[in-house]
């Protein structure tokens, strides 16, 4: 398995053609979690532009894995609630990825390894148990 740091001439066109695979394979859910979530379709069809082609052509790595979460339906919905209006949710997600592109330019993605795999577990759990309810 070879690791990239981003994108290179001669695999380009592959990355390109798995990324639009992803991003149709994972429009429909992208379209759906945006309805459930009272959030607009438009940001459905961005969300997987963005986690089908642009990750998949710039994340360098033959196993990524990226696209629409259903877990995170939940979360959204309660969040644009919360938050009062989409477009504070927007704010909100901008500076969150802002703060994540920081936190991996300081290559701080080492803390990972000190959380334990049952709080991993609980989380995960959690999600499933909110999208039964």
């Amino acid at each position: 398995m070879e690791f990239r740091t981003g994108p290179t001439p001669p695999t380009l066109p592959r990355d390109l053609a798995a990324g639009l695979v992803v991003f149709l394979v994972a429009l429909p859910l992208s379209l759906g979690m945006a309805h459930a979530s009272n959030a607009p379709w438009l940001s459905g069809v961005l969300a997987g532009v963005v986690g089908g082609i642009l990750v998949g052509m710039l994340s360098g790595s033959q196993v990524s894995v990226s696209g629409p979460a259903a877990g995170m339906t939940a979360v959204v919905a309660a969040q644009i609630a919360a938050l009062g209006s989409f477009e504070a949710f927007l704010t909100a997600v901008v500076i969150a990825g802002l703060f994540q592109i920081g936190l991996g330019i300081a290559r701080a993605g080492v803390m990972a390894a000190f959380i334990p795999s049952g709080v991993i577990n609980g989380l995960l759990t959690a999600i499933g148990v909110l999208l039964v309810l």
